[in-house]
């Protein structure tokens, strides 16, 4: 279940993603999430370029430990820029950037392994 701001406590696999969402935790949402070990919330960035430090932010507050925070960027595999990744690094944690499908897929695979990894998906 949802609370009215768009999170699911838990951490879930994705199921599916396409049509401008994602299948997670026996749901669908439409938009763009992050998803880390504490559950999974929407987020307003809907393009790679609209990510921002306080997008960062919200991740780095509420993501526990991780060890790995991916970024999907969409269709196609665009740049982070260098400021949030640097505040990621700053964090101690690593930043990989890939298109969203392969984001997921990483995501899921990592989540598999018991691995702290967070995600923030932008929508395709």
């Amino acid at each position: 279940m949802t609370d009215p701001q768009g999170y699911v406590p838990g951490r879930y696999k994705i199921d599916d993603y396409g049509n401008g969402g994602f299948r997670f935790a026996d749901m669908s949402h439409r938009g763009s999430i992050l998803a880390l070990p504490t559950g999974i919330r929407a987020i307003t960035p809907s393009a790679w370029n609209e990510i921002d430090a306080a997008t960062i932010d919200l991740a780095l507050s509420d993501s526990g430990e991780l060890d790995l925070f991916i970024v999907g960027t969409g269709k196609d595999l665009m740049p982070l820029a260098s400021a949030l990744r640097a505040k990621l690094r700053d964090a101690g944690i690593g930043c990989e950037t890939m298109a969203t499908g392969a984001a997921v897929r990483t995501y899921n695979m990592l989540i598999d392994e018991g691995r702290q990894v967070g995600a923030l998906l932008i929508a395709v």
